[in-house]
């Protein structure tokens, strides 16, 4: 797998994209869930003020919105940036890439 990353990695950057979070697929299904779709593309909108601006933006309770963020944190998705009291998420990287669940078995040849 760490090779197919590699590749994947590689390629990804001979098109642009020089900062890229690969999450494997269990990572992925635990971190990208509608509401936190929903949270990482309201960060990536941008204009966010506050843990609490975001939560009164997506019309969610604050407490479960940083509990959202924690583990989007966790994963490397956001990170935050201070502000006097306010903590403001934003976006750790370019591109957040989730990894297809692949299945290989090796081919034999007959010669």
């Amino acid at each position: 797998m760490k090779k197919k990353i590699f590749e994947i990695s590689k390629k990804m950057s001979e098109l642009g994209y020089r900062d890229v979070l690969f999450l494997e697929p269990k990572d992925a299904a635990k971190v990208m869930t509608p509401k936190r779709l929903e949270i990482i593309e309201a960060v990536k909108k941008g204009e966010i003020k506050s843990i609490r601006d975001l939560s009164r933006k997506l019309g969610r309770k604050e407490n479960v919105v940083h509990q959202d963020l924690m583990i989007l944190a966790e994963e490397g998705v956001i990170n935050f940036r201070e502000s006097g009291n306010a903590k403001i998420p934003m976006l750790r990287h370019q591109v957040v890439w989730s990894l297809p669940i692949c299945i290989e078995e090796e081919v034999a040849t007959t010669a």
